[in-house]
């Protein structure tokens, strides 16, 4: 029997254990991932909110796994998610499939190596980072000597050593006091090697059949780290909108005087040796950085700023090899490690940025300001010019690979998703060397929903909002009885909107940044009337089903920044090349968070409401259509009496 039916029967007894209904689309989703594993060509497979898609593919990679010997890796994006799958999901496909499987498969957690306590820190066996830990006249501990001994408690009880396990929490700041990252792991000489978490955690993903980690682990792997992930034969990547953006993330690479001085100062410290050379060369950056205005280096590092660079590096370049093992106690030995690893991590950072730029491919350079908090001061930033190849070629090549998301389809098509993985034509036909499957979703979004577009406001400008474009949020807001989700497109345009609604109406405002993100979400979905203003943060993953979000608003398009150094540095690229830059960068990035924004409103097959997008551009511009067939297929009107109508309605229900 083909590994798809078989997969069929087996997803209907997982979806029983739940209590669960049979979805068409879900099964759709099995059968493909079955598929693709048994050996056919990379999947993007889109399966909208509640198909029940984690299932879809856990039941598959699970019996494949089983069945085969072939270890398949499981990546998510959030922790809600990651959570959702470790705790319930995966749990209850193991037990559902062993009785079938002949015996328990086994399955894994793993993070990254700081996500773990280090015994041997805890115990002492680092030189102290924070002198006086635990030293304040009033109480005799610190409040960070006070969450240490809380890790160092829960520690001796723990069997993972995981942060997240960890409730209630600690602070950053404390948390660096109990973990190393792995470059400063001592390994096999570490006095405590028998009882660590972190290689616990590896060990035990190495024996998997399944192993869930998230995307910061496939980002470490595709920009040259392969050995954080154990050996798998195929990949399964959830929330894969997300992916290319994190590998962004993790490549790109930042040197300031700041960093400089720091890593000279664990050298001096902790490797005995005399830092001067590396502190007048950090010295000599932050006053060739003070010179530059903030922004893309489009000419590559100016001359007095690659003069700053090149004797960093080569000052770094002396103290890594001034820098031997400490002979004596382990805690030098542990102090000489922590030094070398700041030292060499800088040192690969400036030969980076040393490089000979090489057109259409590199690195983008640009300089920025720090926070006001972290100084203001200056800093020098690489990031890639493209990550296609790097995901394509250290995360897909020679291995089944299964791509899922809500929104993997961008105006209509699989392709600017499929191309920012690098997943390109076929070589012989020109064909796709993937495939696209959209499974739908249980929700009838026509019926459900209704997206307006403010059509008669203007079109936004540098202003954080217009009076008229207020005066449409007070009436949406008013005639919704609150019950509004707003998504903004800066932290200005949120505060001004929530100080200006706070004046006019009754309904209780909350801003995201004036309480942790989670107890506002909480507060939003618990009190029904409550509206939630915020940016970045609320646009993705908030799931409040029901009607404590019946209104979801879009102040305006979310377009990159003109003055984003990366994304403009890849449309010009795509511009040189004959693509389109606005279309394949800008809109493509636009259109995939108006798409995660109006996801936001149906949630489950009752949920009623409107997305309300106050920017007329996607009523009257070109590219308002490709945006569009990005979202859900709701119901669409620039009407704004009919909208009202809708909200005053769904207000009125009881």
């Amino acid at each position: 029997m083909p590994e798809s039916h078989v997969v069929d029967a087996l997803l209907d007894r997982a979806v029983e254990r739940l209590s669960g209904a049979r979805r068409e689309g879900q099964h759709r989703m099995a059968r493909a991932v079955a598929d693709t594993l048994a050996g056919g060509e990379p999947l993007l497979v889109q399966a909208g909110t509640g198909t029940g898609k984690s299932l879809a593919y856990l039941v598959p990679a699970v019996h494949h796994a089983v069945t085969t010997g072939e270890r398949v890796v499981v990546s998510t994006a959030t922790i809600a998610l990651q959570r959702q799958v470790v705790a319930r999901d995966l749990p209850l496909v193991a037990e559902a499939l062993a009785a079938e499987l002949g015996r328990t498969p086994r399955t894994a957690l793993l993070k990254g190596w700081q996500n773990y306590v280090c015994r041997n820190k805890l115990e002492g066996g680092y030189p102290e980072d924070e002198p006086a830990l635990f030293d304040t006249p009033a109480s005799g501990t610190s409040d960070l000597g006070a969450q240490v001994l809380r890790v160092r408690r829960w520690a001796e009880e723990s069997e993972t050593g995981d942060r997240d396990d960890l409730q209630p929490g600690v602070s950053e700041r404390a948390w660096r006091q109990v973990s190393v990252s792995r470059l400063e792991c001592l390994g096999s000489r570490c006095p405590f090697v028998d009882e660590c978490f972190p290689e616990a955690a590896r060990e035990k993903a190495r024996e998997a059949d399944v192993v869930v980690t998230n995307h910061a682990m496939l980002a470490l792997a595709a920009t040259g780290n392969p050995g954080v992930l154990p050996e798998h034969d195929a990949l399964v990547v959830d929330e894969a909108h997300e992916l290319a953006d994190r590998v962004t993330t993790q490549a790109t690479a930042e040197l300031s005087q700041a960093v400089v001085e720091h890593a000279a100062r664990l050298a001096s410290r902790h490797g005995g040796i005399p830092a001067d050379e590396l502190v007048a060369a950090g010295a000599r950056l932050g006053a060739a950085l003070a010179q530059l205005e903030d922004g893309r280096l489009r000419a590559g590092l100016p001359d007095e700023l690659r003069v700053a660079v090149t004797l960093v590096r080569d000052a770094l370049r002396t103290q890594l090899t001034a820098l031997k093992p400490a002979g004596g106690k382990p805690e030098d030995e542990a102090g000489t490690k922590l030094a070398q690893a700041a030292v060499l991590e800088l040192f690969e950072v400036a030969e980076r940025m040393l490089a000979d730029p090489v057109p259409g491919k590199g690195d983008v350079l640009w300089v920025a300001r720090g926070e006001p908090e972290r100084g203001g001061a200056p800093r020098l930033h690489a990031a890639p010019l493209a990550v296609a190849g790097l995901i394509a070629g250290g995360l897909f090549s020679e291995r089944a690979v299964v791509l899922t998301s809500a929104t993997l389809t961008l105006g209509g098509t699989f392709e600017p998703v499929a191309r920012s993985l690098g997943l390109g034509p076929g070589a012989d036909d020109g064909e796709p060397a993937w495939q696209g499957l959209d499974v739908g979703s249980p929700f009838d979004y026509a019926a459900q929903g209704i997206v307006y577009v403010a059509a008669h406001l203007p079109e936004p400008g540098r202003e954080p909002a217009t009076e008229s474009q207020l005066d449409e949020i007070a009436e949406l807001v008013t005639a919704a009885g609150g019950r509004t989700l707003g998504l903004f497109s800066s932290h200005r345009a949120a505060r001004a909107a929530a100080e200006a609604m706070r004046e006019r109406l009754d309904v209780p405002i909350l801003l995201q940044g004036e309480d942790q993100l989670s107890t506002l979400v909480e507060r939003f979905a618990a009190e029904e009337t409550t509206c939630l203003f915020g940016t970045l943060g609320l646009w993705q993953g908030v799931d409040v089903p029901g009607r404590a979000c019946t209104l979801v608003l879009v102040d305006r398009l979310p377009f990159p920044r003109p003055d984003d150094p990366v994304r403009s540095a890849r449309a010009e690229a795509a511009d040189r090349a004959g693509g389109n830059g606005f279309m394949q960068v800008s809109a493509t990035h636009a259109a995939l968070m108006l798409a995660q924004a109006a996801g936001r409103l149906i949630r489950t097959t009752e949920d009623r409401g409107v997305v309300a997008v106050l920017d007329p551009r996607l009523a009257k511009r070109r590219y308002g259509g490709f945006l569009a067939r990005s979202m859900p297929p709701m119901w669409r009107t620039t009407d704004t009496e009919t909208v009202r109508a809708a909200l005053r309605r769904l207000a009125a229900l009881p």
